[in-house]
């Protein structure tokens, strides 16, 4: 191999830790079915899913919103809520420490805003595999993401309804400041109580009683 890439800030962080920081921490894919026929597609090498990130006891995952700002979203693993969860799958390790972990999620949420969210080219499972290949150097399994891929040949085989999502009923968005032009808005909990039609439009259909779904703060390097 050559020298080392150091153009990337983020390069050491993610592969060396800190000095003298020996701890590895798993990296590990959960993975959700979006519809109970999955588990009659999955044996012709179909599937819809979501897949999220469990890195220090928390699980990230992208998802879809009507604004500018980060779609990162974490929640307790293996619990993401409107889905239906189906496996883990351990990815590798790193020796971040959490609160550089966190650093770094934070800068990667700006990345991911909610607007820009797409079924084919940008979805939950285009994230998780980016942040697995800059975490691990390796990517999730190409089973996860496959419909994606079917779609971006031919996206007509895709019925509208699953080509625009948005989250809806969250508690709290914790990235609305007015650095981001959004400081009228402190939540975006009343997403759930429009009546502008957007309910159908909806990654996470979370309901009540379910895990918190929190958003990333995103902070630009």
């Amino acid at each position: 191999m050559g020298a080392e890439d150091t153009s990337n800030p983020n390069l050491k962080s993610v592969h060396d830790g800190d000095a003298g920081t020996s701890q590895e921490y798993p990296v590990i894919l959960n993975v959700y079915d979006l519809t109970p026929m999955n588990h009659y597609a999955v044996w012709f090498g179909f599937g819809i899913f979501h897949s999220g990130l469990e890195v220090h006891g928390k699980e990230y995952g992208f998802g879809a919103h009507d604004f500018p700002i980060s779609g990162v979203f974490e929640v307790e693993p293996r619990t993401c809520p409107g889905f239906i969860y189906r496996c883990s799958i351990p990815l590798g390790h790193i020796n971040m420490p959490s609160s550089e972990f966190r650093d770094y999620i934070e800068r990667v949420a700006s990345e991911y805003h909610g607007d820009t969210y797409h079924l084919i080219y940008k979805n939950c499972n285009h994230f998780t595999d980016d942040m697995a290949m800059r975490l691990t150097a390796k990517g999730i399994p190409g089973w996860v993401n496959r419909l994606a891929r079917l779609g971006s040949v031919c996206s007509c085989l895709l019925p509208e309804s699953l080509q625009v999502t948005t989250v809806k009923q969250l508690h709290e968005y914790h990235a609305c400041t007015e650095e981001d032009g959004l400081d009228s808005m402190s939540s975006l909990s009343n997403l759930s109580e429009s009546d502008d039609g957007n309910h159908e439009k909806q990654l996470l259909s979370p309901t009540m009683g379910s895990s918190d779904v929190n958003f990333i703060k995103e902070v630009h390097s």
